[in-house]
């Protein structure tokens, strides 16, 4: 199997990012070179360290020829790499694959975006700048500009076939914003209910509420890859890679619709090799980032990665699992719903500060890696021992992307 030829040969030894806002008022550039200084700082790596450097490129990313000069590095190798949620794990494989070949041997991973003040996803101006090519064709003539018009399909149909109301979704919600309320970090600390979410305007009948939606924020985010064994002198306990999976498809791409099921969605793909690559299965795993464009979008994924059955997702969402001190925490940060928009980089860089037991809360003394683990107090967001987190990329019905690290 290809997975046994990497299986924790490679790890992440940095993360950092810049504040989570709605108004940087700093260029995309500025803030990429304070998330990769953050991350460096973090491994202990200065700058002739690295090697290596990979943006993940959208809107008004910064391009790694500018970046590289701000931060005196000097690649070996570097690669602007365009698309959507599905990118963070992507590239982290593809990072692990420049270091097998021989082309670097560190490399920093980065996203920069002022994807509140300036290049909002969400907005219909944004896209109708750009040019219309492939698919767009059947979509923005018929003013089908924002993601969660283009995903509504799918989980309206879902919500059909299934029996997923509007109640079952807004648990998911109200979990991430009781995590959030705990991170010092988050832009959305206020802790909602399920009242509050029906209660929000809707954006998309009848599967998406305002509070059904990620925030949109500027940001900056990073994450360094080497392999395990430059590791082993770096400052922090490095989090091994067990298996990755970059942008596995459903047949047809953006045509997916014509092929198996409307609600299947590329996890149900990428789910078996990435299980297999990492020799572990979904009952292994101790913290989850299921991406969370939408509720919506990790409820589905729960399903389509095995952690529960096709149609029992909502049951899995409701059950209490999902939250500090349950079976399996998802993103403890509050994720893209509460602590700030990425495209998914921030559930990678919680999962491997949970892995080291060192994510920052209002425990008293977290700095000194002690946390209480009494999630009842509001304080603490520390997962108690985990061995092994799994995140889950989305770049659409039909694209996905999946990361298991170990500690």
């Amino acid at each position: 199997m290809p997975g046994n030829t990497i299986r924790d040969k490679y790890c992440i030894v940095g993360v950092g990012e810049t504040e989570y806002s709605r108004g940087s008022w700093r260029s995309t550039r500025a803030m990429a070179v304070e998330s990769i200084r953050n991350a460096m700082d973090d491994a202990g790596l200065s700058s002739g360290n690295v090697d290596g450097l990979m943006s993940y490129h959208l809107g008004d990313s910064a391009p790694s020829t500018t970046v590289m000069y701000d931060l005196g590095i000097r690649p070996n190798f570097y690669m602007d790499v365009s698309g959507g949620g599905s990118s963070t794990e992507a590239l982290v494989g593809l990072a692990m694959g420049a270091i097998e070949a021989g082309m670097c041997h560190t490399v920093a991973i980065y996203r920069s975006m002022n994807g509140y003040s300036q290049f909002r996803m969400s907005s219909k101006e944004a896209g109708a700048a750009t040019p219309v090519n492939g698919s767009e064709i059947l979509k923005r003539p018929y003013s089908v500009f924002m993601p969660i018009q283009i995903f509504a399909f799918t989980f309206t149909r879902h919500m059909m076939e299934y029996g997923v109301t509007n109640e079952h979704l807004a648990h998911v919600k109200v979990a991430q914003s009781n995590h959030a309320s705990n991170n010092p970090k988050a832009l959305m600390k206020q802790r909602v209910t399920v009242e509050d979410v029906l209660n929000s305007r809707w954006i998309v009948k009848p599967c998406a509420h305002l509070l059904d939606c990620c925030l949109e924020t500027d940001n900056s985010t990073c994450i360094i890859v080497t392999s395990s064994e430059r590791a082993r002198n770096l400052k922090q306990p490095p989090a091994y890679v067990m298996g990755v999976q970059g942008r596995g498809t459903k047949p047809g791409g953006d045509f997916h619709y014509g092929y198996g099921p409307v609600t299947r969605v590329s996890g149900h793909y990428v789910a078996p090799r990435v299980f297999d690559m990492a020799g572990v299965t979904p009952d292994d795993i101790d913290v989850t980032g299921s991406y969370d464009a939408f509720t919506y979008t990790v409820l589905i994924q729960f399903e389509s990665y095995g952690f529960c059955k096709v149609g029992e997702g909502k049951d899995y969402v409701c059950g209490g699992g999902l939250g500090l001190g349950g079976r399996r925490p998802n993103n403890p940060s509050g994720g893209q719903l509460c602590e700030g928009y990425t495209h998914g980089m921030n559930m990678v860089i919680e999962n491997v500060r949970q892995l080291r037991g060192t994510v920052d809360d209002y425990c008293p003394q977290w700095q000194d890696g002690k946390h209480t683990y009494d999630y009842s107090e509001g304080k603490c967001r520390q997962v108690k021992d985990p061995e092994v987190a799994m995140s889950m990329g989305w770049g659409g019905q039909p694209v996905g992307s999946a990361l298991i690290l170990r500690r």
